[in-house]
């Protein structure tokens, strides 16, 4: 007995302890730990992070130290991170991994660290407001920027390849982006979106920004600065700082637009805004997502300088980037200097001419429209002058007249609003007729039927004068005599108080001649110059660069003249005037005052009118 004894206790000795049986009390954590990814070294993970059960003081929790036990390179880059231990804010392995006995693998769905389960367990941190406050992270609300991108909204859908935080940032080495390695650094950003994007990635090297970057070139662009950091969308989408809408005004424009850069690098200063003043760049201002924008000219990635061959705005290469949408382009008609501004161009001499003489035409008829006219209104006022009058009407405009001016008033306020609304699309009032410009070209659409219908008013006017002999008579007496001029000295004397007779017209004033044949000017010009510029693939294919260039110079300062004639001349007359206020409503009725024009016109004049027609009856306000 005392043999057998010795021999047990010898053996006992000699063999190594026996591992103690946790889970034969802690229940609980065994089944977690039986599923986990610690699960296959069953009682061995207690001890290896607990430590020895029989030591006198046993390590009630794990801590980084017995993580690194076994995750030493894991725990090497975390202590170079910006989660670093240390402080009451640094996360532990368990805030990224979960509770340590239910740790699953980053492969398994339920994983806390799992593609599609990552984004909010960084959201934890990143997301709370008074961690972010606390910390100064500036950037605002990462995580859910991330969700809504096309990268997050990817990983929602169980796309595998969709990166996640950890693809960008990295796993335990996650670095501020100025460290120079972390994988966000600027200078690592082509590298870290390459790993996915691997032939945007070698054309980009190979563009005038990737080579920048190459050399250092601190301002250069790289992803982030043109796709945005967290919210990456889709060019299709509004809201992408690449959409059609927005690269050229937000993107590009932010760069380029910017004076110091341009000053920095000796980059062209005139480039954004004269594309922006350009017909696709007001078109783009306006919502038309079809016209030509930075990135349709100069490409995408692959953007390189006009004096590369390659370059798809290479001399040798223009024809075929702008054929894109105007076929012909190069072979049947020339290509013009591309978004220069005028003051720094040399820009055709017949366009110049233009410019430079309605800048001189435009104020300085105004200045003697509203000259003229406060005098008048002045004179009329102290005279105290009287309306229209209560008494009969004669005919003053029969109805092929009230037509064709009726055609007119319904066509130029809809051309005066839909034209400016392209010149001016951040305007207020142009903000309704440019809400479908996006999908459907309402503004264009509207304008162009206007202008039909202002041409249609025309040809009508036309017409009804070569068929009816009696009404063509009025060409006579609009056409200007001699006396006109002594007419205006008469006016100008009586207005200012030199003269006691009032002055009396014929037919028609000489303001009412002004009127009639620039207005019959002024239409012709937007009508030939909207038509060029609305058929333009024709306009360049059968005619030199320089008459789109003038036709979009005339049309423009054209309707800047028409519209303040309309508002200063033509609505005194009609309106303001206080001999006719509130209105002269001959061109709704066909029928004036016999009164006022008794007053105003040659007695023959309304003698003939009382006996070809005979006066209408007042009416019960009369």
């Amino acid at each position: 007995m005392i043999l057998e004894t010795a021999l047990v206790l010898a053996l006992s000795a000699a063999a190594p302890a026996a591992e103690p049986d946790c889970l034969s009390c802690h229940e609980d954590p065994a089944a977690d730990v039986a599923k986990s990814v610690h699960g296959p070294l069953e009682a061995e993970a207690c001890a290896a992070c607990h430590g020895d059960p029989h030591a006198a003081t046993p390590t009630a929790k794990p801590s980084f130290e017995s993580c690194a036990s076994c995750h030493a390179d894991a725990l090497g880059d975390l202590q170079k991170s910006v989660h670093a231990p240390g402080g009451s804010d640094r996360p532990h392995c368990g805030s990224c991994h979960g509770p340590p006995h239910r740790i699953l693998a980053s492969k398994d769905p339920a994983s806390s660290v799992a593609k599609q389960n990552l984004a909010g367990t960084c959201a934890s941190c990143h997301a709370n407001p008074d961690f972010l406050a606390r910390h100064r992270i500036a950037f605002a609300r990462p995580v859910e920027a991330y969700r809504l991108s096309v990268h997050g909204r990817a990983v929602s859908r169980g796309v595998s390849s969709a990166p996640s935080c950890s693809d960008c940032h990295g796993a335990h080495a996650v670095r501020a982006a100025r460290d120079q390695e972390s994988k966000i650094n600027h200078w690592h950003i082509p590298e870290t979106c390459g790993s996915c994007h691997r032939e945007i990635r070698d054309t980009y090297a190979t563009s005038v920004h990737g080579e920048a970057v190459r050399r250092g070139v601190s301002g250069a662009p790289v992803c982030t600065d043109c796709h945005g950091e967290h919210s990456i969308l889709a060019p299709s989408e509004p809201q992408s700082l690449v959409s059609p809408a927005r690269v050229s005004s937000v993107t590009c424009g932010r760069c380029h637009g910017d004076e110091r850069l341009a000053q920095k690098y000796n980059l062209p200063r005139d480039k954004v805004p004269a594309f922006a003043d350009s017909y696709h760049g007001l078109a783009l201002r306006a919502g038309t997502l079809s016209v030509a924008n930075c990135a349709s000219c100069h490409g995408v990635h692959n953007i390189l300088p006009s004096t590369d061959p390659r370059s798809t705005v290479h001399p040798a290469n223009l024809a075929r980037t702008c054929g894109t949408c105007h076929p012909g382009a190069g072979t049947r008609f020339a290509i013009g200097p591309i978004h220069i501004r005028p003051a720094a161009s040399s820009e055709h001499p017949v366009v110049r001419f233009i410019r430079v003489a309605y800048l001189i035409l435009i104020p300085l008829t105004l200045g003697l429209m509203v000259l003229h006219n406060a005098l008048d209104f002045l004179a009329k006022l102290i005279r105290g002058a009287r309306g229209h009058g209560a008494g009969p009407k004669v005919v003053r405009m029969n109805l092929p007249f009230r037509i064709a001016h009726g055609l007119v008033v319904l066509s130029f306020p809809v051309l005066v609003l839909t034209g400016f609304a392209l010149k001016y699309p951040e305007s207020w009032w142009a903000a309704p007729l440019l809400a479908w410009e996006g999908t459907f070209a309402f503004r264009g659409l509207v304008h162009r039927v206007a202008g039909v219908v202002l041409i249609a008013s025309l040809v009508y006017h036309g017409a009804h004068l070569l068929w009816s002999r009696k009404d063509r008579v009025i060409l006579r007496h609009l056409l200007p005599r001699r006396a006109d001029l002594a007419d205006v000295w008469c006016v100008l004397r009586y207005n200012l108080g030199r003269s006691a007779e009032r002055p009396r017209f014929g037919k028609f004033s000489y303001a009412e001649k002004a009127e009639y044949w620039a207005f019959l000017w002024g239409s012709a010009v937007m009508a030939v110059s909207g038509l060029l510029l609305w058929f333009n693939t024709f306009t360049l294919r059968n005619f030199p660069t320089w008459v789109s260039d003038a036709a979009t110079a005339v049309h423009y300062y054209e309707a800047i003249l028409a519209t303040l004639a309309i508002v200063v001349w033509h609505f005194y007359m009609v309106i303001f005037d206080p001999e006719v206020y509130p209105m002269d409503v001959a061109w709704l009725t066909g029928r004036a005052s016999e009164e006022h024009l008794r007053r105003t016109r040659s007695p023959e004049y309304v003698d003939r009118l009382r006996s070809t027609e005979p006066p209408s009856k007042p009416g019960p306000s009369e």
